[in-house]
């Protein structure tokens, strides 16, 4: 294991064990104390958001020292697709708050849940397509390389479908609160998905330009955002649900 290791690129090592290390532990951490108060519906669709990040980031230290393409190719599948399937639990928690779980029931919520996996899903087909979805080999060091068929297919899906609905409908609730204490909350909570989603396009640009000083940079500036939109979002709405 050791040796796989020193066969890695220090920013991947870097990236991948320090970086996103301390990302899941945090991500487990802000789940398990959500859902340690209560495990009302509210609660576990809010922490479905940290521990699909965590399910994605622990995918990745498994497929990180791999070196069989096809099996790297499917394990990064995995990673993307449960990191970027993480925001469609915000946008319910919206739906939820916005209409109520009566409205936005168990089969609404089902519908939105599949419809995004779906197109997620199809990440995996365009992966193995030459010149359209993600080159990971020897030549460049099994980092993700995805071209730009890939990128605007991904960017398309995650804005339409996560980014544009909840940062619409985070801001029509922020409209409807009368309370300046949970306005001031609120504004944390879309701060906190604006960092979010200002990560995931930074990294969504770090794999599609597949420069390295980038990536490195990335490394570190991703830690702080993620963290902090983490945090923002937590403190946004987290503590309130605890209750």
């Amino acid at each position: 294991m050791i040796h796989i290791l020193f066969e890695l690129s220090i920013t991947r090592i870097i990236t991948v064990y320090f970086v996103q290390g301390a990302l899941f532990v945090f991500f487990l951490y802000l789940a398990f104390k959500i859902l340690s108060r209560d495990k009302k519906r509210l609660n576990i669709i809010f922490s479905l958001f940290y521990i699909c990040e965590a399910i994605g980031i622990f995918v990745n230290f498994i497929y990180a020292p791999i070196t069989v393409e096809e099996v790297v190719k499917v394990l990064n599948f995995l990673t993307n697709f449960f990191s970027f399937f993480a925001p469609i639990f915000l946008l319910i928690f919206n739906l939820i708050l916005l209409k109520s779980e009566k409205v936005i029931n168990e089969k609404i919520q089902l519908v939105i849940i599949t419809s995004y996996g779906v197109a997620l899903f199809m990440m995996l087909v365009l992966t193995f397509i030459p010149g359209v979805g993600v080159n990971m080999n020897a030549a460049n060091n099994f980092t993700p390389h995805w071209e730009l068929p890939f990128f605007i297919y991904v960017t398309s899906v995650f804005s339409a479908f996560s980014i544009i609905p909840t940062v619409y409908f985070s801001y029509k609730i922020y409209r409807q609160f009368q309370d300046e204490k949970l306005k001031k909350k609120w504004k944390l909570f879309i701060l906190g998905c604006i960092a979010l989603y200002g990560f995931i396009y930074s990294l969504f640009i770090s794999n599609t330009l597949n420069n390295e000083t980038f990536r490195l940079i990335f490394a570190v500036y991703g830690l702080i955002l993620s963290i902090s939109a983490s945090l923002l979002i937590y403190n946004g709405v987290g503590r309130q649900i605890e209750q």
